[in-house]
């Protein structure tokens, strides 16, 4: 039986040169075919929306949508060439709804969103599927990793809520989800995933984890006053 295994390449989304890179090396390798594409790339910058900058928001934006964007236009020829493909990206439940702090995040995933609904529809008649996973929190080191980008582009003690961020919000956005007890590990992804990748019929969208699946039920249920009260809590 032979070994399967994998190759890595590097990519960095906020980079074009990165970018373009990887999709030459990816291309070489396999003499032009390309049979799925998964976006996963993405952090978090977690601060209310009057402290973050237009070069922080750009950075996010950046990272999480803009260069999605840039690698999948650019592999989309081979894929139109050989007649078929799939394209998985990533979502989030903060997707479809935002939460205190999140906004920038939020902002990315919904743009995500769209972009991936359009790209549905335009691909349809091209055998090239393209489907979203909306996973809530699952077990990573995306919180660290988002706290990284809090210290590096918001500063919170010139902001007008110093106070509020010495009292609670420090803590809070440390905190982040680390106790949902709904967590996941990433093999739940992997699941929905490897469905998109090899079903003759893959979904639109993939939820992940039981507060996504909630959520979704509740904005279609409730007001929005509501429904920001529910958000606002956690």
């Amino acid at each position: 039986m032979s070994e399967i295994g994998a190759t890595g390449v590097k990519l960095d989304y906020e980079e074009t040169e990165s970018v373009a890179g990887a999709v030459d090396a990816v291309l070489s390798a396999t003499h032009g075919r390309l049979d799925a594409l998964f976006n996963n790339g993405a952090f978090a910058l977690p601060a209310p929306v009057e402290d973050i900058s237009r070069a922080g928001m750009s950075a996010t934006m950046n990272a999480n949508f803009l260069g999605w964007h840039d690698l999948t236009v650019r592999l989309l020829p081979a894929m139109r060439a050989q007649g078929h493909g799939r394209i998985v990206n990533c979502s989030s439940v903060l997707g479809f709804v935002t939460t205190p702090y999140r906004g920038a995040y939020s902002a990315s995933k919904y743009a995500v969103e769209a972009w991936s609904d359009a790209l549905r529809m335009e691909m349809a008649d091209l055998n090239i599927h393209v489907s979203l996973i909306q996973p809530g929190s699952i077990e990573t080191e995306f919180r660290r990793n988002a706290m990284k980008r809090f210290e590096q582009w918001i500063d919170w003690e010139n902001s007008p809520r110093v106070d509020q961020y010495h009292d609670e919000l420090l803590e809070v956005l440390r905190k982040g989800s680390a106790s949902n007890p709904f967590r996941k590990p990433p093999a739940a992804v992997t699941k929905k995933l490897i469905h998109a990748v090899e079903s003759r019929k893959p979904k639109a969208r993939y939820m992940v984890t039981t507060p996504t699946y909630g959520v979704n039920l509740l904005r279609r249920l409730l007001p929005t006053s509501a429904l920001d009260k529910v958000l606002t809590r956690g």
